[in-house]
């Protein structure tokens, strides 16, 4: 007889977590040193929990559940996970999911939102439990051994440096972020970032690369960034690129993540991520320009909470 526990997570279950988080998706760059971090680093106001399920005292999976913060829209949350396939179709996400959102009622939760793969099983799987089908999301990969497009000219008063000039403060870089992440497809407006939910959610990931996250400075004014976080071996993830509002129009998300790829290149790095919506057409044609290839989809679902 199979046994089933869904616990919360401990550092020791990093190993297996992060395998069945990356299982069938190469393109997911999540270190286990990374899921231990950011375990203990989500800001309380987020009730941020993850939930592993063991089958015959073996992990078998995790789900990462909580609140979305940053924005002024009340009773939202979030939960996504997946399974070792060996221990799929054995009951174990779906007792992850329960338990989910079981905790997100608690904490005031009406409407859960949570990343589904563009593959029949899980589209099915997600369906037959309350969750409505939503966007796209595009995943492209890029071989950072094959060379990149040449560079465009940098225009009059454009500098591009790296973030880690901005280490001791950066919160010129989280104002470009606050403002670009208004505009972000999505369901939920951005509308209330936070400095502190920044610095130490963001600004203090330890797979956050300063080196190629690349700045593009305009007279002396941070205004675009292309954020990157790594595996600190290989693998490179294009986290965010963000522009300020003023400065859009000019190119510079463009030259941003040009030259953080060319440092990538430069640093060893073997293969390239990123992701972007499917209605988000200028980043689409920048990555394509850039040279990803589309890898992989992903549909976000939503359920409402009885309540």
């Amino acid at each position: 007889m199979t046994t089933l526990t869904i616990r919360d997570f401990r550092p020791a279950d990093a190993e297996a977590v992060a395998a069945a988080h990356s299982a069938g998706r190469e393109h997911l760059v999540l270190t286990p040193e990374t899921f231990v971090w950011l375990d203990a680093h989500y800001p309380a106001e987020q009730h941020h929990r993850t939930l592993v399920a063991e089958l015959d005292g073996r992990v078998a999976g995790a789900l990462r559940c909580g609140l979305v913060t940053g924005t002024t829209t009340k009773g939202i949350g979030y939960a996504n996970g997946s399974i070792l396939p060996a221990y799929r179709r054995r009951g174990a996400f779906t007792a992850l999911l329960e338990a989910a959102e079981a905790h997100l009622a608690e904490h005031g939760v009406v409407e859960v939102h949570s990343w589904v793969d563009q593959e029949p099983a899980a589209l099915e799987f997600a369906a037959n439990r309350g969750f409505t089908a939503g966007r796209t999301a595009h995943f492209g990969s890029r071989d950072l051994a094959l060379p990149l497009p040449p560079a465009p000219a940098l225009p009059a008063g454009v500098e591009l440096r790296p973030a880690s000039e901005w280490v001791d403060d950066p919160y010129p870089i989280f104002v470009v972020e606050a403002d670009a992440v208004r505009d972000e497809p999505g369901e939920v407006v951005m509308d209330a970032a936070d400095y502190e939910d920044f610095l130490n959610g963001v600004w203090a990931r330890p797979d956050l690369d300063r080196e190629l996250t690349v700045v593009a400075v305009v007279d002396g004014e941070p205004a675009a960034f292309s954020a990157v976080q790594t595996d600190g071996a290989e693998r490179y993830w294009s986290a965010f690129t963000a522009c300020r509002r003023d400065f859009r129009g000019r190119g510079l998300s463009k030259l941003a993540k040009h030259e953080s790829l060319r440092r990538a290149q430069a640093a060893g790095f073997r293969r390239a991520y990123t992701s972007n919506d499917a209605t988000n057409a200028p980043m689409l044609a920048i990555n394509e320009w850039l040279g990803y290839e589309r890898c992989a989809s992903e549909r976000k679902f939503t359920k409402r909470l009885a309540g």
